[in-house]
């Protein structure tokens, strides 16, 4: 029945009203998200102090979790998966299905009986009619049947291109069986380390809920965790029932046509799994991933339950991976064996971290404060010794190459500091602490720095920071190296020979290094008083007010400080450059030789960045790749 006109107005109006709410509702939504565009998931502004429980945490309206489940010619095994993911606990979610049946390859068929040909399709048409006739009702049943053999690396880099930031994919292959419980534990991981901003770090890229079993760096730890770790974070992938977030997958995918493009392989020295790429090509995906999480610096969630249990299974059926059948890796854990709260989930910060060799990394340690600098002192040190690191007038690759260069040697009690930057907390990110030169002089000025006048120029900021990091480290009973990007070590210890016990201080005008042991006539001298006149000096030096950064020899830390120590009547053993380092320049080229009994390889801060590079490289001490990432995994034993 159509309304009367008069009534037309008022219906028009009405609309018009709605709309223009409906339109101010999305536009202020929208401004909103944008302003908190450093939120990854902006829909949630939780209390950094909170770890809600499941249900406190909601979904987005628009979540999507899709199973994506590959298989090729293994009837009894995919009818087995499928059976176990359909007596999973899924409540009221929609979970949708999406199978990827590959083909048998045309061209093993040459020469081939007819017979022979026939087992093949029919085989083939009996799992399409077991697939037709499998009931799922949980969501949409989605079936690519291909008309070729693609493998299992296109199995799993073609089953999924996220739709959203909101669209999960597990994927599993065929021989692998699930826990009821799977379903509810991964809702609740994703809920709490994906969509609690407080819990949610960028470096995370799924979860596995296979059981550790594996440590791909050659030589590297045992797996060994205690018994209430439930879950803890690992970079290796697992290939037997992996959830992937949608960032980093879309992130991986490009990464990989970018490399596939350029025909760069993915070889990474020192891990089995380039073995195994080199062994079998194309047929397998994951050093692919290896080599893009190892340049990314990304984890995968992982538990550990008692008793060898896990809440997905792989019976490791004959197949590409294996020759023949090995059977269950695993116990399954369900209801009846369940003796702990599976839906608890600590806290991010809580977690335990470890990288390919299965040594703990400490992901997120930067020092913003003079209080917060012990502690991290203590944690790095090693046999009462720390090395502080400055970043000023250092390019990002060149401090990526030294990095390498401490893994190789197995150099862990170094610390960075920097100005604030993408870069310096991408260090941090990594597990590399660091200190943050603005933040950390602030918190000092406010309580010791009174009186000082400020200086904005970026030579001041690390001098003073690097005398307040000595001042800590001599309170807290450790020597500590003070040493610029412009070198790299030749051994472990390059400074062991150097030292004489006779003196406290060391120092090298080039390269810039200062040594200073923990005495107690150091710590008598490196007090508030020195740091004010360090402070007084380098204002006299630098100039007030002088817009340039000075780079000469008599402004630098090393300048300052011994010329304190002239007034002060203090001894300095003074390096031999000459006996200590190999000096490169612009002017020898094509050399090759790093001398007998060197220590270390320096440079001028004046050099540019792709210079340094060509020189090392002419020495065989350039150790990162194109995307600046060390060109092998060198493991340590813990």
């Amino acid at each position: 029945m159509a309304p009367k006109r008069q009534f037309l107005p008022l219906l028009l109006l009405l609309s018009l009203s709605a709309f223009f709410l409906y339109s101010h509702y999305h536009s202020s939504l929208h401004l909103y998200l944008s302003s908190h565009s450093l939120n990854p998931n902006p829909h949630l502004n939780l209390p950094s102090n909170l770890n809600p429980s499941l249900n406190s945490i909601p979904s987005p309206s628009n979540f999507s979790f899709i199973l994506k489940v590959l298989t090729f010619d293994r009837l009894s095994s995919l009818s087995r998966c499928l059976r176990s993911l359909a007596a999973a606990h899924y409540g009221r979610d929609t979970v949708h299905l999406h199978i990827y049946v590959d083909h048998f390859p045309h061209a093993d068929n040459v020469g081939k009986s007819e017979l022979l040909l026939d087992q093949k399709l029919d085989e083939s048409r009996r799992i399409l009619e077991f697939i037709d006739g499998f009931d799922w009702k949980f969501g949409q049943k989605v079936v690519h049947y291909r008309t070729g053999n693609v493998g299992l690396q296109a199995q799993w880099l073609e089953a999924w291109w996220p739709s959203s930031d909101h669209e999960f994919a597990f994927v599993v292959e065929d021989d692998l069986e699930v826990s009821p419980l799977y379903y509810k534990f991964l809702k609740a991981l994703i809920q709490n380390y994906y969509y609690n901003s407080s819990n949610f770090s960028p470096s995370i890229y799924g979860a596995s809920l296979q059981r550790p079993r594996f440590v791909p760096g050659k030589h590297g730890n045992k797996i060994q965790l205690d018994d209430e770790t439930h879950i803890f974070l690992y970079q290796l992938v697992g290939t037997w029932g992996q959830l992937l977030f949608p960032k980093p997958w879309k992130e991986f995918r490009l990464w990989y046509d970018i490399h596939k493009a350029k025909g760069i392989k993915p070889f990474l020295q020192g891990m089995v799994t380039t073995g195994w790429y080199k062994k079998m090509g194309e047929r397998i995906w994951t050093p692919w991933f290896i080599s893009f999480i190892h340049s990314r610096g990304y984890f995968n969630i992982y538990t550990n339950f008692l008793h060898e249990r896990a809440l997905s299974v792989s019976h490791r059926d004959a197949g590409v991976n294996y020759g023949k059948t090995a059977g269950p890796d695993s116990y399954l854990l369900d209801e009846s064996s369940l003796d702990i709260d599976l839906l608890e989930m600590q806290p991010l910060t809580k977690l335990k971290w470890y990288d390919f060799c299965f040594k703990e990394v400490h992901p997120g340690t930067v020092v913003r404060s003079f209080e917060e600098l012990g502690s991290v002192l203590h944690s790095v040190q090693k046999q009462d010794t720390i090395i502080l690191v400055s970043l000023f007038g250092a390019s990002e690759r060149v401090i990526r190459n030294l990095l390498c260069h401490f893994e190789s040697f197995n150099i862990q009690n170094y610390i960075f500091m920097g100005l604030n930057s993408d870069f310096l907390l991408d260090l941090a990110r990594r597990g590399h602490p660091v200190i943050d030169v603005d933040q950390f002089l602030s918190s000092v000025r406010a309580h010791k720095m009174k009186s000082l006048q400020d200086s904005d120029m970026e030579v001041k900021k690390y001098i003073l920071v690097k005398a307040y990091v000595i001042q800590k480290c001599l309170e807290s009973g450790y020597n500590s190296w003070v040493v610029d990007g412009n070198m790299l070590f030749l051994r472990s210890t390059p400074f062991l020979d150097v030292i004489d016990a006779t003196y406290d201080f060391h120092a090298g005008k080039t390269p810039e290094i200062l040594f200073i042991r923990s005495s107690s006539s150091a710590r008598k001298i490196w007090v508030d008083d020195f740091i004010h006149k360090v402070a007084l000096m380098v204002d006299s030096v630098l100039g007030k007010g002088r817009g340039r950064i000075p780079t000469t020899e008599g402004k630098t830390f090393v300048y300052i400080v011994g010329e304190l120590f002239k007034q002060e009547g203090m001894r300095v053993k003074w390096v031999d450059e000459g006996s200590l380092g190999l000096e490169i320049d612009s002017r020898n080229a094509n050399q090759t030789s790093q001398g007998n009994g060197k220590k270390m390889v320096f440079w001028s801060p004046e050099i540019g960045s792709d210079m340094i590079q060509k020189r090392l490289e002419e020495l065989g001490l350039w150790i990162v790749d194109s995307d600046s990432s060390c060109t092998a995994v060198v493991c340590h034993q813990s």
